[in-house]
């Protein structure tokens, strides 16, 4: 039997031994929970065309199920959404609208966590080689390379000489007012497959010989993407891997971007729901949360 002094002994120690355990259990949430997490970028990051659509800006049509949200819900984050459909890199430093604040604006010295996709609608570079190529490729009947043939290495030069430095430019304005912040900077998942896949000409109209030449182009957009995050300290999120297979051209519940004709998007050419669900998934990843 044992004795009443000891038996209050050992409830003591059993009671410190249930609060320390629920304390190691409850460390990590509230860590999570504390995270101030800022999401800003373009329409990859609003998941624009996902719904349902966050009402209090509709002309950003920003998803209440965009990744940022999903990285949100999986750490506990506290979380600032300001990414909006169409923004370019100038956004993060003047208002894209009247009555929106330039995107750096929702920073500050007490940020945690800032994730973003941009530069992808500088110099238009995503609407005109899309649209543009998808329109000649139609007029070709998807034969040869029109939209190479008028354009050439003009897409390519303007990254180089416009995208990169207004990259850095940006990333640099978000550092100086989130010094503490890790900063995220995903890069685009592919849009096209790797060679033409002629099955997929009624959803994606882009000739034969110009589906090698947009692949080229959005490798060479993430590598200036990943250039300028290494160069001002950010973390990249690479999706040259996870995404293959991914592309528009897929079936959907496979690809994780909706085609030009006949998807299930509002928005054409965009990460659908399981677009937005794995870049989430990828991002965390890559920063060691969830």
């Amino acid at each position: 039997m044992i004795r009443p002094a000891l038996r209050r002994v050992v409830a003591a120690a059993s009671a410190l031994a249930g609060a320390l355990a629920l304390g190691l259990t409850a460390a990590p949430a509230q860590a999570s929970a504390s995270l101030d997490y800022a999401a800003l970028g373009d329409s990859y990051s609003a998941g624009s065309g996902v719904l349902p659509v966050d009402a209090s800006n509709l002309l950003c049509m920003r998803s209440t199920v965009n990744y940022p949200h999903v990285i949100a819900a999986a750490t506990g984050a506290r979380l600032t959404d300001v990414t909006c459909g169409g923004a370019q890199t100038k956004d993060f430093t003047q208002s894209q609208y009247p009555g929106v604040a330039p995107q750096a604006d929702a920073v500050n010295s007490g940020t945690d966590l800032v994730t973003l996709t941009i530069g992808g609608n500088d110099n238009s570079t995503f609407v005109n080689a899309i649209v543009d190529c998808g329109t000649v490729g139609v007029l070709s009947a998807g034969q040869g390379s029109p939209c190479k043939d008028k354009y050439g290495s003009s897409f390519d030069d303007a990254i180089d000489a416009n995208t990169y430095p207004a990259l850095k430019s940006a990333l640099l304005a978000v550092k100086a007012k989130a010094p503490n912040a890790r900063v995220a900077v995903l890069g685009y998942p592919w849009i096209v497959p790797a060679a033409a896949d002629p099955s997929c000409f009624l959803k994606l109209p882009i000739a034969s010989g110009d589906v090698p030449y947009l692949r080229a182009l959005q490798a060479h957009l993430n590598s200036v993407v990943q250039r300028a995050a290494t160069e001002t300290g950010a973390t990249f999120v690479d999706f040259s891997q996870a995404s293959d297979g991914h592309d528009a051209c897929r079936p959907a519940g496979t690809r994780w971007i909706e085609p030009l004709l006949f998807g299930t998007n509002i928005v054409p050419v965009h990460p659908n729901a399981l677009g937005e669900q794995r870049m989430a998934e990828r991002t965390m990843s890559a920063l060691g949360l969830g």
